[in-house]
Parts: C-alpha cells; sequence; structure tokens
C-alpha cells in the first residue's frame, strides 16, 4: 500500500513542471513565463524571436533533459538495490564507459579533418557519433548479460568495474595518439549537455527511454523482493537469476540510451534515488521508483538551467553542476541517517 499522502506526490509533480517552465524562460535571454505558457498552447509571442528560442531549441532540450534525469535516476535506484550498495550508479556495470569507447572511435579516429567534417554534417554527423556510442553500450551490455548468467551478483559488480577501467584504459591511448582539436571535441562530448538533442534525435530517444521505464515498472516486485535478500526473494517465487537479468537489462538500457545521445551525466543516478527514499521515508519501490522519476527529471532540468548561468552567454560543463547538486544531497542523507546502508531499510 502506498504510504505517503496526496499532497506529497502533488508537491513533487509540481516542482517537476515548475522546473520545466522555469528552463523554458530562463537562459542567456529571458523570456517571462506567461510568453512561455502562451507560446506553448500556441499563442502569439510578443516577440517573434521568443517563440523560436521556446519551440526550436529550449523545449526539446528541457524534454531531453526529463527523459534523461528520469532514466539516470531510476537506473541507479536499480543498481543500488541490485547489488545492495549505496554508491552504485547507472554506470556502475560500465555501460557508459563502452559508450565512450565508441564515441570515441568516431570523434577521436576521424582524421586530421574529420572533427571539422563531423561537424559540418550536421545531424548526420551527430547520428553518427550516437550510433557508434549506442553500439559501444550496446557491446559492454552484452558482456555484462554474459556474465550475469554465470557468476554472482558481487561478482558481476567487481568484473563491471574491471570492464569499465579496461575500457576506459582503451579511451586513454585513443586520447594519447589524437590531435588537440579531436581531443577537444571528445572532451567536450563527455561534459554532457541534453541540449544536443534535436526534434529529429527525439524520436528515437524519446521512445527508448519509454521503453526502458516501462521494463523498469515491470521489476518493481522483483526490487522489493531482492531488497531482502534473495532467500526472500524465493519464497515469493522470485528467481533472483532471471530478476537480476531483467534490471540490469532495463538499467543498461536507460543508461546506455541517455550516455549514447546526452554524453555523460554523472550524480543524478547515485544522488536522485537517496533524496527519493530520505522525502518518502520508504524503500518500498511502488513508491520510490516513480519519485525517482520525478525528481530525476526536476533535478536535470535545474542542473541544466543553472549551467547556462542564467543572464549570461556562458555556459557551465553540466557534469560540473551535477555534482555540486549531487555531492551535498549525499553528505545530507548520510548525516540524516548517520548509516547510509539504513537507507535499505527505511
Amino acid at each position: 500500500m502506498i504510504r505517503n499522502p496526496r499532497w506529497m506526490w502533488g508537491w513533487l509533480l509540481g516542482s517537476l513542471l515548475l522546473a520545466w517552465l522555469v528552463s523554458l524562460a530562463v537562459g542567456s535571454v529571458r523570456i517571462p513565463i506567461q510568453e512561455v505558457v502562451n507560446i506553448l498552447f500556441g499563442g502569439d509571442a510578443s516577440q517573434e524571436t521568443w517563440t523560436v528560442i521556446v519551440m526550436e531549441f529550449r523545449l526539446p532540450k528541457s524534454i531531453t533533459a526529463v527523459l534523461a534525469g528520469s532514466a539516470l535516476a531510476i537506473a541507479g535506484l536499480q543498481m543500488q538495490t541490485l547489488f545492495r550498495n549505496p554508491l552504485a550508479d547507472p554506470y556502475i556495470l560500465g555501460i557508459s564507459s563502452g559508450a565512450s569507447l565508441g564515441a570515441a572511435f568516431v570523434i577521436l579516429l576521424a582524421g586530421g579533418g574529420g572533427v571539422n567534417f563531423l561537424a559540418k554534417l550536421g545531424f548526420l554527423g551527430d547520428a553518427g557519433i550516437i550510433i557508434a556510442a549506442a553500439l559501444g553500450a550496446l557491446t559492454v551490455f552484452i558482456i555484462v548479460v554474459l556474465l550475469a548468467r554465470q557468476v554472482h551478483t558481487i561478482t558481476l559488480l567487481v568484473l563491471g568495474v574491471l570492464v569499465g577501467y579496461l575500457v576506459n584504459a582503451l579511451v586513454r591511448i585513443l586520447i594519447h595518439f589524437s590531435l588537440p582539436e579531436q581531443v577537444q571535441a571528445y572532451l567536450s562530448w563527455t561534459f554532457g549537455s541534453f541540449g544536443g538533442v534535436s526534434w529529429q534525435q527525439l524520436i528515437l530517444f524519446t521512445p527508448t527511454v519509454l521503453i526502458g521505464i516501462l521494463m523498469s515498472i515491470g521489476s518493481i516486485k522483483s526490487l522489493n523482493g531482492l531488497l531482502l535478500g534473495e532467500t526472500y526473494a524465493r519464497s515469493l517465487g522470485i528467481s533472483p537469476r532471471k530478476a537480476r537479468w531483467r534490471i540490469i537489462l532495463s538499467a543498461s538500457l536507460l543508461a546506455g540510451t541517455v550516455t549514447a545521445f546526452c554524453g555523460l551525466i554523472g550524480f543524478i543516478g547515485i544522488a536522485v534515488p537517496h533524496l527519493a527514499r530520505s522525502l518518502l521515508r520508504s524503500s518500498d519501490h511502488r513508491e520510490v521508483l516513480p519519485a525517482s522519476a520525478l525528481l530525476g527529471g526536476a533535478v536535470a532540468l535545474l542542473a541544466d538551467v543553472l549551467s547556462q548561468l542564467p543572464g549570461s552567454a556562458a555556459i557551465l560543463p553540466l557534469n560540473s553542476v551535477t555534482a555540486l547538486i549531487g555531492a551535498p544531497i549525499i553528505i545530507w542523507v548520510i548525516l540524516k541517517q548517520r548509516n547510509l546502508r539504513s537507507a535499505f531499510n527505511s
């Protein structure tokens, strides 16, 4: 039974909606929220350029942020529960490292004029990086799934970390032999961004993320069972091996898709699940999973707004902003609960 009052869910939805409107209104050009609402409902803005800014740039970016934040928060929640590790994140199995390797192959091996060539291609150049990153993530995912059928959960965790180190080593070798402009282009990708996903790319990004979220919703019973151990899960008729495979599949799909389209986005996946558990005072995934999705979207929007330094043309690396938001949240949870593992027994 859902224990939290309706006002809590109203507050979560309201926070997400407010963050979404602010993300559409705030940036290098400030647009009044009433004008934003008018534009969204098909009205004419006071300035024609405002319509272009909202509909062509800020709206697809805000949708991307909501989907990416929700996906990473859910994937992080699944990994923390599966491994019973409060510091687990969506990338713990090396999926992001595989995506980084795929992107590195395209960016760093493009040749002397390859970076400029990719930029000139526009959508096709971006699509090439996305496809390469997705293939890299898929390759690591297949390796992890094959290992998941053979080894214990803790062993899988260690192997996932080692695979990540191995892939990162290959990326560093590629960087060592690359030209400065290629390295800069790759580093820009690793900073993470929600603004690089166009309406065309959203046609693929949105359903893929939604499929991953639906798969994670289907794993709620398994997550609650595994929360109390594999023995308890078996007593509920849950097969730990099959449950583990399904959880890894959905989490990898979510994390791999976000990394392929948006680059590396840190801290949301590790911090938001703790924030959701703390706010709800519950570890029941029937509550924590949807709360993590809502909070993940709101935090991603907030991070994106802050990264733009409202009123300025400068833009901060998104990963730096998510770290500034995420690290205090984790510290607050640790200090509040005294024992981080108690979060799994609330």
